[in-house]
């Protein structure tokens, strides 16, 4: 009886069902063992459409399905979604050792690596496959299997059609792409929640690119452990985000730890997850989340996937990440729809809306399906990201500079002034020098007071020498670095002069 109230809940959307029919009028055009990809944003409802797939291929063909997951709560919850379809499934866990009942079945869930060691073991042998389908088939390990199903019909399914790996395309295992409802129009349509997403300038300099592609984890803690970027983040939070269920993404467990502890400090309701956690901790951790209303939890990267919480008002992305896949997945954590909830906020730590556009940005997957390393060598790099990058004095720093009306200085101009009038570079940033000495001496009682402003300048004399050396074509890392230390020793040198001077 319950399985039967299940089933009746299970009714598809317009978008889903149109969908379905387009793939099974493709599959019924086909040979019996063509590939095929299907692409539906995440919180689109994926499980949803495969399941009603599953179900009326088995109803259609008599053949059985295998449905493959790549982590075992993917399992569990495929299973079950199968079972509220009215598909009778079994799992093939790390317990399954033989396959004695397979007749029992049209339909079966398995992990990838489970499946794979039974195949090679030959413990298993499931007879008359005519349908696999392949949940999150962006992942590389699904391939290793491609050879034991090659009479079989294979659907990947997937949000963000681009392998995880640069030199394995998807479009050389998928003979064809269909597209499902763009993120847009979801949102639109009501399906999904409206993203905010809050952008800060970080300079991700420090970072460095690991052999995935993707910034590794040891020069992420590094700069999002700091005492500064953890200071960002807690600031950032209290600005938009404070008394909301809020989800924190980091790259590093050490930096997670580390926002643990500082959100803790700070007198805030948090919990840090990784998976190191036992699966009881996970599940307590998880339930404490969905019943606090102003629960804050911090995590790496495993959240991304098969987890499930429509309550979540606020994403933070505290790292940056060169994967697509990534970037949407993490934000589509805080999509989902609740009668009272049709937006959520997104705080931008690491530059990713400036690298990939906003998320519900329109996105030619066909051309991003065939055209992979055409996309990837097109990704925005960090330092074009910061060219663009606009300096804002922090409130309370303006306010100690109240006594002065003018406190901008656009260096970019300058320098077209400079350049116009014939004049050496270097003026530019002697002019800069002069309205910083004026700033500090105007709003300062004497020289000591007004060396103390200049220290607080520092992040904004870094931005004008970044600008300045963009414009002179002299980006270097040493010669910024030499830059910076040589102007604040002339900043210090010139106050002094101004105050003797007045003297």
């Amino acid at each position: 009886m319950e399985l039967q109230q299940e089933k009746i809940e299970k009714t598809l959307y317009d978008y889903q069902l149109e969908d379905l029919n387009t793939i099974f009028k493709y599959l019924e055009e086909s040979p019996d063992d063509v590939n095929l990809l299907y692409q539906l944003p995440t919180g689109g409802g994926k499980t949803v459409v495969f399941s009603e797939i599953a179900k009326r291929y088995i109803h259609q063909t008599q053949k059985k399905v295998v449905v493959l997951t790549h982590r075992i709560e993917l399992s569990q919850q495929t299973s079950k979604m199968l079972h509220g379809f009215g598909v009778t499934n079994k799992i093939i866990n790390s317990e399954v050792k033989e396959f004695q009942d397979q007749d029992g079945y049209m339909c079966f869930v398995a992990m990838v690596e489970t499946l794979n060691n039974r195949l090679q073991e030959e413990k298993v042998d499931i007879k008359n496959i005519g349908l696999v389908i392949i949940d999150e088939a962006h992942y590389n390990s699904f391939r290793k299997l491609f050879k034991y199903f090659k009479k079989s019909v294979i659907l990947g399914v997937t949000a963000t059609p681009l392998s995880s790996n640069i030199k394995l395309p998807m479009k050389d295992n998928y003979k064809k792409l269909i597209v499902g409802e763009s993120i847009g129009s979801l949102i639109k349509k009501k399906y999904l929640a409206k993203a905010n997403i809050i952008t800060h300038d970080v300079g991700l300099k420090t970072l460095k690119l690991g052999i995935n592609g993707d910034y590794t984890v040891k020069s992420s803690d590094e700069l999002y452990g700091n005492h500064s970027m953890l200071g960002k983040l807690l600031g950032a939070y209290e600005e938009v985000a404070r008394g909301t269920k809020t989800l924190i993404f980091n790259n590093g467990i050490n930096t997670s730890k580390y926002v643990y502890e500082t959100f803790k400090k700070a007198g805030y309701p948090i919990q840090h997850l990784d998976n190191k956690n036992t699966a009881a901790e996970r599940r307590e951790i998880l339930q404490w989340f969905s019943e606090t209303p102003d629960a804050i939890l911090t995590s790496v990267s495993i959240l991304t996937t098969g987890f499930d919480e429509p309550t979540v008002e606020t994403i933070i992305l505290n790292r940056a990440t060169r994967s697509l896949t990534l970037y949407f997945q993490m934000i589509g954590r805080g999509s989902r729809v609740l009668p009272d909830k049709d937006e959520f906020t997104v705080i931008d730590l690491g530059n990713n809306a400036a690298r990939f556009g906003m998320w519900d940005a329109p996105v030619d997957w066909n051309e991003i399906f065939h055209f992979p390393d055409f996309f990837l060598e097109g990704i925005r790099n960090d330092e074009d990201i910061e060219r663009e990058f606009v300096y804002e004095m922090p409130p309370e720093l303006k306010a100690q500079f109240s006594r002065s009306e003018v406190l901008d200085f656009d260096i970019k101009e300058e320098y077209k002034k400079v350049f116009a009038q014939g004049l050496k570079s270097k003026t530019v940033l002697e002019r800069s020098l002069e309205q910083h000495a004026r700033l500090c001496v105007e709003n300062s009682k004497d020289v000591f007071d007004a060396r103390k402003l200049a220290k607080q300048l520092k992040e904004e004399i870094s931005y004008r020498v970044r600008q300045y050396s963009y414009c002179i074509m002299n980006n270097t890392k040493n010669y910024k670095e030499w830059l910076e230390e040589d102007y604040e020793r002339k900043l210090r040198l010139l106050i002094s002069q101004k105050f003797a001077a007045r003297m």
